[in-house]
């Protein structure tokens, strides 16, 4: 079968930077607070007229760029996300029809915040069996804009999520390159742990449930740090023994970027002690489904991986899911792309390895 790996990434942070001052005054917090819990510094606002899919098409832009492809070469275009613009359609058929992707079949995947390996892993599979003269790539997106959906008087996720978008282009790829193994996991009893619980079948919009906050995310911040510390170690640990792989060669780590502190604990335990640890938190926060994305994305731009490199990434979100994906980078380094956008402000990229603070200077 032929080898399918990413070709592009982009992604897109919006104009709007929000600090931890702003922030912490309707939570009664401080910024000093916000960073020591969480390592986050400052986070993107989405603008009033801008919703998932206008973020989406951005990153995806960039990432078609990055390739050096154009949208009509695309066999597929799937959105991650858990704040689609609608209930329906998908957000991905507005995505699809914006960046004129008319080959192309559209479908949005919900994992919550692992989206995004997961929509990864449904592409590859899918381009992976294409024959004859099918399409033979697909644009596979995280985006989400949580700030429509947080109590920003509650300070246990208030200053925890901004908002953006990641995409990456799958294709075809040399021998030894791209995705060599991917792991999804659900685990459904700890489905309570994160949840909206208005807004669905269960319980439909009605004045009540506005006034009773039912629209808002809300979390059990203590029970997600628990199922992570105690799963994540033992499925990195698993799918690196179903490739073969000893932790020790692999070279780069790129997790969800839920919460810098929680990273830093978990770090040590992962076993990944030559990797380097990417991070974009501290700028970005919590972007949901785009946090892996726009961290490739930010990874590729400054360079930091060469073709064959080893990368893991790691995702965890409502459900509980988790994604993992091991792969040999299939992009050669670049300088100073537009794969950003959206600001005049250069992103920050904090990479460590070793067993150091991920928050360290």
């Amino acid at each position: 079968m032929q080898s399918i790996g990413i070709v592009g990434v982009g992604s897109y942070l919006p104009e709007a930077i929000i600090s931890n001052a702003e922030i912490g005054h309707g939570a009664g917090v401080t910024d000093e607070w916000i960073v020591r819990k969480t390592g986050i510094r400052e986070r993107r606002r989405a603008a009033p007229h801008e919703a998932t899919s206008d973020l989406a098409v951005e990153a995806a832009q960039r990432a078609l760029d990055s390739a050096g492809l154009t949208a009509d070469q695309l066999a597929y275009v799937v959105v991650a996300t858990s704040t689609p613009d609608h209930p329906q359609p998908a957000t991905a058929a507005l995505v699809q029809h914006r960046i004129g992707a008319r080959r192309a079949a559209a479908f949005d995947v919900n994992a919550v915040c692992s989206g995004f390996v997961y929509a990864l892993k449904a592409v590859e599979k899918l381009l992976s069996g294409a024959t004859g003269g099918e399409p033979r790539h697909g644009l596979v997106i995280g985006a989400d804009i949580y700030s429509r959906i947080l109590d920003y008087s509650d300070r246990r996720t208030a200053a925890l999520f901004g908002d953006g978008a990641g995409a990456a282009v799958l294709g075809p790829v040399a021998p030894g390159l791209g995705l060599r193994q991917v792991s999804l996991i659900s685990r459904g009893d700890a489905h309570q742990l994160i949840r909206v619980v208005a807004g669905g079948s269960r319980r439909p919009s009605s004045p009540e449930t506005v006034m009773e906050g039912g629209h808002y995310f809300r979390m059990d911040g203590r029970g997600v740090r628990d199922f992570v510390q105690r799963t994540l170690p033992v499925e990195i640990e698993a799918l690196l023994r179903r490739a073969a792989v000893p932790a020790d060669a692999v070279q780069h780590f790129v997790p969800h970027q839920a919460n810098g502190i929680m990273l830093a604990e978990l770090w040590p335990e992962l076993g990944l002690h030559r990797a380097a640890l990417h991070l974009t938190l501290e700028r970005y926060a919590n972007t949901g489904a785009a946090s892996v994305p726009i961290t490739l994305a930010e990874m590729d731009r400054a360079g930091a991986a060469a073709p064959g490199d080893l990368v893991v990434l790691a995702a965890f979100g409502g459900g509980m899911s988790l994604g993992m994906a091991l792969l040999n980078w299939s992009m050669g380094a670049r300088e100073n792309s537009s794969a950003t956008g959206g600001s005049s402000v250069v992103p920050h990229l904090l990479t460590v390895g070793d067993h150091r603070s991920p928050l360290a200077p």
